[in-house]
């Protein structure tokens, strides 16, 4: 007697489906940008800043640093871009200090490569986050601009796709040659299924390339070490349980390149 098939919703979505159409509304998207707002806001500076945004307008750590009192220039790529609002968790949100001044948010069309528009040493903080940095192939050359940009003692807080992801990328596209070279290669690019490249980066690259812009690293770690299969099992169990998640998450010290799918790191422009 045959066993009968798994369902559908019961099987595990393959990476590329997971990840190049991310559905923001699903349990583990809840999760990821819910670990994400609470790293953006264990980063934050302590006193009022102004900050840039590279980040795109569906990155919900904008909204988080002008209600923690800091100005934003958020910049976008076209004035016919829409702002969404940020998805509101009843469990997973990092908590916002009540500041003493709401900060504001400024919305300016340009170039997140290209930040020629703004003089040197303009901003306190950099915002690189949402994968940005991946979707710029030159990536040094971005990196540059954002050392620029930075006032001397400045900090920057970048994401990238890690090599883990695109590896996984190559695997369910059955492009084995490219895989086989993936782990040395010193640029791994990788193809989408929506067309696009993204670049991949080992946490010793991004470092290199953090460097090479003229940043001090203070730190680089996974985004998230908890599986996305590990996080929706948890939270079918317990929908209540999104807080412990994130705090779990935010308490993890792994820091190695083959758990997270993204990286983050923060650097700081010395002076």
């Amino acid at each position: 007697m045959r066993p009968s098939p798994t369902p559908a919703s019961d099987r595990p979505r393959p990476t590329a489906a997971q990840f190049a159409t991310p559905d923001r509304l699903s349990d583990y998207w809840r999760f990821y940008w819910a670990v994400a707002e609470a790293q953006v806001a264990r980063w934050l500076p302590d006193t009022p800043s102004l900050l840039l945004d590279l980040s795109g307008a569906d990155y919900q750590g904008a909204p988080r640093a002008v209600a923690a009192g800091h100005d934003v220039v958020t910049l976008l790529p076209s004035v016919d871009v829409a702002v969404r609002r940020p998805l509101t968790l009843v469990n997973g949100r990092a908590v916002v200090p009540r500041p003493a001044r709401r900060g504001r948010l400024r919305h300016v069309v340009g170039d997140s490569a290209f930040l020629r528009s703004f003089a040197p040493d303009s901003f306190d903080g950099v915002i690189a986050d949402n994968r940005v940095l991946s979707r710029h192939l030159a990536t040094e050359e971005a990196l540059a601009q954002v050392s620029r940009v930075l006032r001397p003692g400045g900090r920057a807080l970048l994401c990238v796709d890690s090599v883990v992801l695109g590896m996984a990328m190559l695997a369910e596209q059955d492009r084995w040659p490219e895989l086989s070279h993936a782990p040395n290669a010193d640029v791994l690019l990788v193809p989408w299924p929506d067309g696009s490249i993204t670049r991949c980066f080992t946490a010793e690259q991004l470092t290199e390339a953090v460097a090479e812009a003229g940043l001090e690293l203070e730190w680089v770690k996974p985004r998230t070490v908890l599986s996305a299969s590990t996080v929706e099992m948890m939270l079918a169990r317990d929908p209540r349980s999104m807080g412990r998640l994130v705090e779990m998450e935010l308490r993890a010290t792994e820091s190695d390149d083959y758990v997270g799918v993204h990286l983050v790191a923060s650097a700081r422009k010395p002076g």
